[in-house]
């Protein structure tokens, strides 16, 4: 098996369609080929450990880089008690940097050993260029338990379809939130979504912001059956997923209303209280727990409002962008044209990026100045990551550049502003990448541990995404202050101070709820719009 990037020739890898990918027949590979021979525990390796069943590739021995803390195995010994005693799925919903990784990979571990299992799917988040290195190293260091384990991304899951998983570790969970999708069907497929409890693989589910809503946990649906002792076919619909869970958790007690675009959780701020404690203690109050929260003992991200005081050009421009917004959101919404509405919303969080582009280049080159690290999150290309990494490096500030599909090696840019070559890093990625002071590096060196700051350049609407974005700095015991940047005087200070208390105030296990994303779409006259149109999350 050959990992040969897409539209590439190399001489000797000849591309075979029935297991779609490279491959070189031999029994030594070629010099040249090497660099494209799959690592262990990835895809390839798998695929050509199965086809070579008389001489498989055998994995690396454990390094015993990594010394797993107490509450690591903690969280292991949670994950297989629930397995012993029969379950069929378990929430790790640690808070970011509290080591879920370490701890999914002790737990499925274990229950491999109480099971008899043979086989561990990995299913991580993107960049794979990062994700995947990172998994495949921490199951090499720890040692992978005498169980095959394969490691992919979510946007590959078509490509294990046809193999049976005894283990699956779910990472960034939240990314099955969206039960429309290609990803979801096949997740329902590999992960016996809807088969009965004794006959389904064991679901270890990770991420810290599990959704923003209890009718965003579709992929808990199996956990919440057994815990309630009912039936898988009462919570889970191949026809009708998303109907089905809402029905079910409706029927058990969640505010769940119905509205224009389907089921959604009751406005009532009393309730909404009252169904976070609901169903989160589904899962918690079962015996043994189905699920696990703990909080950063090192204390919630400080977060705050970075006020930008626009100059009378800037400030003309911005209005004209406003004016020119409300025009457009009015005549969309008055023909319903929700695709005219959205290329509204998008173009003036473009153009409104855009005019502040040089207040926040020169906020990060004073931190760095204070001797700090800058870690700025963007949602734009060509209008915010662009022109901020170009007038930083004008500006002499090395920067690292973690965006642009193909245009940057995600995990080299990473490491330059980890070892402090680069001191400011512009990254639209929201998960799966650690950019805090002093993390130990795959080589064994030590990052730098000049501290973190963070900079949304534009707020996210998306509390989940926000609160995942602050856990790249603010982890394993390094505190890093994070600020919402927004121009003064405008309606961007509003949906910034909305999106402050909203991020700050999403600590609990089962996600902040969306009172801040209905308040923010109705500053913006974009209420009458799908809520995924201010996320941007269709996945």
């Amino acid at each position: 098996m050959l990992d040969v990037p897409y539209g590439t020739q190399v001489d000797g890898a000849a591309w075979h369609p029935a297991v779609r990918t490279h491959l070189y027949v031999g029994r030594v590979l070629r010099a040249h080929l090497a660099p494209y021979s799959p690592g262990p525990y990835t895809l390839g390796r798998f695929v050509e450990n199965t086809l070579n069943p008389d001489a498989p590739t055998p994995d690396p021995e454990p390094t015993d880089d990594l010394e797993p803390r107490r509450i690591q195995f903690e969280a292991a010994d949670a994950i297989a008690a629930r397995a012993e005693a029969g379950g069929r799925q378990f929430l790790l919903a640690d808070e970011p940097g509290v080591g879920k990784t370490i701890s999914a990979i002790l737990g499925a571990t274990a229950v491999g050993d109480l099971r008899g299992a043979r086989r561990v799917l990995v299913v991580a988040d993107r960049p794979a260029a990062i994700t995947i290195g990172h998994w495949c190293r921490t199951i090499t260091a720890l040692g992978n338990g005498g169980l095959e384990w394969v490691v992919i991304t979510w946007d590959r899951l078509d490509k294990v379809t046809d193999y049976a998983w005894d283990v699956i570790i779910a990472d960034e969970a939240h990314a099955l939130r969206r039960t429309t999708t290609k990803r979801w069907k096949l997740w329902a497929r590999i992960s016996g979504h809807g088969t009965p409890h004794d006959a389904a693989p064991f679901v270890i589910a990770t991420t810290a912001t599990p959704g923003h809503t209890p009718l965003e946990l579709p992929y808990l649906a199996p956990a919440y059956a057994q815990a309630l002792g009912e039936s898988i076919k009462e919570w889970t619909s191949a026809a009708q997923p998303a109907e089905t869970f809402a029905t079910a958790l409706e029927r058990n007690g969640v505010g769940v209303e119905r509205g224009r675009y389907g089921a959604t959780w009751t406005t009532d701020p009393v309730r909404r209280a009252a169904d976070l404690e609901l169903v989160r203690g589904w899962l918690d109050e079962s015996r043994p727990p189905a699920m696990l929260h703990r909080a950063a003992p090192w204390g919630p991200v400080p977060i705050s409002g970075m006020p930008v005081a626009l100059t009378p050009a800037e400030r003309t421009a911005y209005e004209a962008e406003w004016g020119e917004f409300c025009r457009e959101m009015d005549l969309a919404r008055r023909g319903r044209n929700t695709a005219k509405g959205r290329a509204a919303l998008l173009r003036f969080r473009q153009k409104a990026g855009l005019i502040r582009v040089d207040s926040t280049v020169a906020w990060i080159a004073q931190q760095v100045e204070a001797e700090r690290q800058v870690a700025c999150s963007v949602e734009f290309v060509a209008t915010a990551a662009d022109p901020i990494a170009d007038r930083l490096r004008d500006a002499g500030i090395e920067v690292a550049t973690i965006y642009g599909r193909d245009r940057f090696d995600p995990e080299t840019e990473r490491l330059r502003f980890q070892t402090g070559r680069a001191k400011a890093c512009v990254f639209t990625t929201v998960a799966s990448i650690s950019l805090h002071a002093g993390e130990t590096l795959a080589d064994g060196r030590i990052a730098s541990t000049e501290p973190r700051v963070g900079v949304f350049h534009q707020a996210r609407f998306s509390g989940i995404a926000g609160r995942q974005v602050t856990g790249r700095t603010h982890r394993d015991h390094q505190v890093s202050p994070w600020h919402i940047a927004y121009a003064e005087g405008t309606v961007e200070e509003q949906v910034g101070k909305v999106m402050v208390e909203r991020i700050a105030a999403a600590s609990d296990a089962v996600g902040g709820d969306t009172t801040g994303l209905a308040d923010v779409a109705e500053l913006l006259g974009a209420d009458w719009l799908p809520a995924t149109s201010l996320t941007g999350d269709s996945g």
